[in-house]
């Protein structure tokens, strides 16, 4: 093979992090083979040693990885045979490298779902807690990116508590078809030894809910099959565009226009030019990072949509986009928690550091934006005004608003009975920013006590 073939098909420069699940997952089999006596005592013991000491040379950085053996398995493999001699060439009875690298990749991202489901609960956290000092906090809800009806800024928050807890039990339901066993499977049509493949599950704790062997149930698929990292590349995807929209408001209620918030200085950068800048490149880049992830989603069910059965060259090519996919997820939830959450104090528990919200610009935009108009038409409603009439009447009204350039709560009472005249004095107690965000208390509403009856929920729900 030429020396530019080599380099074209080796795969060691990027595998190689799957060291830990390969050596892992060999000792799982090392184990078996000599419990069904396919291989010897001896054998296991010394293959027990060699991959001891293969797994201290990685880790210490003194691991020769070498081009020509093309993968992480044959570095692994080779380097055992060199310590072990025979006893290392006899590890690979009863296994392909088909069935040897499904199994690591499922054992690798099994492990990574894990951090990310940390990495989710200490987002969700940081949310929480973000809401519950916001409770009281006014903020102009949206629809058209115009001024809607007013929301409890912390009611806002949970929003997206709710996407990432959507997302986490994503990650579980992915974790679960990940946690299945390809190893036995061999080339393609299982193997003529007699393996014992739930043994082989139950060592690596592929297991289900009841302790029972998790095992891929027919060769072919097992060795093919690449479902479970489109699977969690589609969840990632999700994620990332739950982070992305977050990102959006961030950017949007940072800039001068709004000024809603304030991130942290650490989270943000000058401009080489303009010394007054201060941009939010974080929460930017993670909008411009989810982009990625979506790409490399569509590239991983483009690799398979045209595989025949059963393994082909094509699926080396599903390792790069599934392990960037994991490490921009990770690097993003990490580094999100602690911009919206600040840093957790050690010794007290406390957060600080977040983002520090501006109440009083958050109240100013929701009074531009006649934002309690729809409570104007609902106490018309509930003065016996069929609700599309009162729509119209408020329409009126908030055009007399306009034109006297004031907010619908300093209309003067005789101008507000001009569109109906059931209105009294009452009026200006929904009118209110206040009166209109308690009006919602209803499960799932913005009311003040409903927001914090979800706070203690979620609370509750990531102990």
């Amino acid at each position: 093979m030429s020396d530019l073939v080599k380099r074209y098909t080796a795969s060691v420069f990027f595998d190689k992090r799957l060291w830990q699940a390969d050596i892992t997952g060999s000792l799982a089999h090392a184990d078996m083979l000599a419990a069904q006596s396919i291989i010897a005592a001896d054998d296991h013991a010394a293959i027990k040693r060699g991959m001891a000491q293969i797994s201290a040379e990685i880790e210490s950085g003194a691991f020769d990885w070498k081009l020509d053996l093309e993968d992480v398995h044959l570095n692994i493999e080779a380097r055992l045979t060199q310590l072990v001699g025979d006893a290392g060439k006899r590890l690979h009875t009863g296994r392909s490298r088909n069935d040897q690298v499904a199994t690591d990749v499922r054992l690798w991202l099994r492990g990574e779902i894990d951090l990310i489901a940390d990495l989710l609960t200490d987002l969700q956290k940081a949310l929480v807690d973000v809401a519950e000092k916001n409770i009281e906090v006014i903020l102009p809800g949206f629809t058209h990116l115009q001024v809607a009806q007013p929301v409890s800024f912390g009611h806002h928050m949970l929003a997206y508590v709710e996407m990432f807890s959507r997302d986490a039990e994503r990650m579980q339901e992915v974790r679960r078809r990940v946690n299945r066993l390809p190893l036995g499977a061999a080339a393609l049509a299982g193997t003529s030894y007699p393996l014992d493949r739930e043994r082989v599950a139950r060592t690596l704790g592929m297991v289900d809910a009841q302790g029972l062997p998790c095992v891929c149930q027919n060769s072919l698929d097992a060795v093919s099959d690449r479902d479970f990292a489109i699977e969690f590349s589609a969840a990632a995807t999700l994620c990332m565009v739950h982070i992305s929209r977050m990102s959006e408001e961030l950017i949007l209620w940072m800039s001068q226009n709004f000024g809603f918030i304030k991130i942290a200085d650490r989270f943000t950068t000058g401009s080489s030019i303009m010394p007054q800048k201060k941009n939010p490149d974080v929460p930017e880049l993670a909008r411009g990072k989810t982009g990625r992830v979506v790409g490399h989603l569509m590239g991983l069910i483009t690799l398979m949509k045209g595989q025949p059965l059963a393994y082909n060259k094509d699926n080396q090519e599903d390792k790069e986009p599934l392990f960037d996919t994991v490490d921009t997820l990770k690097d993003t939830l990490r580094i999100f928690a602690e911009m919206i959450g600040g840093q957790i104090d050690a010794a007290t528990g406390e957060r600080s550091g977040g983002i520090t919200v501006r109440p009083e610009a958050m109240e100013s935009a929701a009074l531009r934006g006649y934002a309690t108009a729809t409570d104007l038409a609902d106490y018309m409603v509930k003065k016996g005004l069929p609700f599309r009439d009162a729509h119209e009447a408020v329409a009126h009204a908030v055009k007399a608003a306009i034109s006297h350039n004031v907010d619908l709560s300093e209309l003067p009472l005789e101008v507000l009975q001009q569109f109906n005249g059931k209105i009294e004095k009452d009026v200006y107690d929904v009118l209110s920013l206040r009166g209109s965000l308690n009006a919602r208390n209803t499960l799932g509403g913005t009311a003040p006590v409903q927001v914090r009856a979800q706070i203690a929920r979620h609370q509750a729900r990531l102990a």
